[in-house]
């Protein structure tokens, strides 16, 4: 079975969801709801994550954390195992209660965690059981509005990013999510990459490059060639760079002569198809990237000190194989 790549460092912000298993039920009277919160809390006092906003629904969860001690794995462990023992001894049950392995994307602060709140806090509207996200007692919303305490809910951060003004802050949330209500916004997760992460294209590059090198390597790991493909072209392109103690902008030059080597080391050592290439390489076609890997295989079989040279490159560079 696939695993869900997993990114943990000190400050890390995810958006987090797990499922009942087939779907159904994780949450059957009101006191699950407040075991879970619970549960919660007490993941907080034990490894010091932040809880940005929340929403429990009845088969679902959307969790929306910060984790200062690069601890998710063990937070959510934690929630899930402690709840699931909790559901399996009160209802007399065993095994799984959630379906498969929570799910947590990595996710820009800046550029995506307002929305996000946003589009958690209008889940209950959206699956039609209420009309107003305050009438949802299950949910982190009512505290963002100063309609009940925040309990253990930090809400300062997403205040501070619709308002500067504390006393504005409330109103100005709560105009922004039921603003949502009057259109159909696309989803915030429509631009996860790789299934793991959401963010901008050098928020990503610099997610994957806190990875271990062994990590995309592991053929259980899921949308490995999308996350290979990225991670990959990265590392080629310094090693190229290192390589010929040239700059990123020299290597990759059209007029320069290393472009045909760049192309030809990014499709031995990446998964990245001759499309992607062209994109990286400034917008050339696929079918003249097929040519110049071409070339440059022709050179190769007539040129034994590129060979040589290349072998030893390629050496350097043997922590992106797949």
């Amino acid at each position: 079975m696939a695993r869900p790549l997993r990114i943990e460092y000190e400050g890390a912000y995810y958006h987090v969801t797990s499922r009942g298993n087939e779907r159904k039920k994780i949450f059957y009277a009101n006191s699950d709801y407040d075991k879970f919160k619970t549960y919660l809390k007490d993941a907080q006092d034990k490894y010091g994550y932040l809880l940005h906003c929340y929403v429990l629904m009845s088969n679902h969860y959307h969790l929306l954390i910060e984790t200062p001690n690069a601890n998710m794995s063990k937070v959510m462990h934690f929630i899930n195992g402690s709840y699931t023992n909790y559901i399996n001894r009160r209802r007399g049950r065993s095994g799984h209660l959630f379906q498969g392995r929570y799910k947590a994307i990595l996710v820009e602060r800046d550029r995506y965690l307002l929305e996000l709140s946003r589009y958690i806090h209008l889940n209950p509207v959206r699956a039609g059981l209420v009309k107003r996200p305050k009438d949802y007692p299950y949910s982190s919303y009512r505290g963002f509005i100063r309609v009940e305490g925040r309990n253990f809910v930090s809400c300062d951060l997403i205040w501070e990013m619709i308002s500067r003004e504390k006393g504005e802050a409330s109103r100005k949330y709560k105009d922004f999510v039921e603003g949502g209500m009057r259109k159909s916004p696309s989803s915030p997760l429509k631009d996860i990459y790789g299934g793991a992460i959401l963010g901008s294209k050098r928020f990503i590059r610099e997610a994957l490059g806190r990875l271990k090198d062994e990590i995309l390597q592991k053929k259980e790991v899921s949308h490995r060639k999308e996350l290979k493909a990225s991670y990959g072209y990265e590392n080629v392109i310094r090693g190229i760079c290192e390589h010929l103690n040239m700059t990123r902008d020299e290597v990759m030059r059209k007029q320069g002569g290393n472009r045909k080597m760049v192309i030809y080391l990014i499709k031995r050592f990446t998964g990245m198809t001759n499309l992607q290439i062209g994109e990286l390489l400034g917008g050339i076609t696929y079918s003249a990237v097929a040519k110049a890997y071409e070339r440059f295989c022709l050179k190769l079989a007539r040129d034994s000190s590129l060979t040589k040279e290349l072998e030893s490159l390629s050496q350097e560079l043997s922590i992106v194989k797949g």
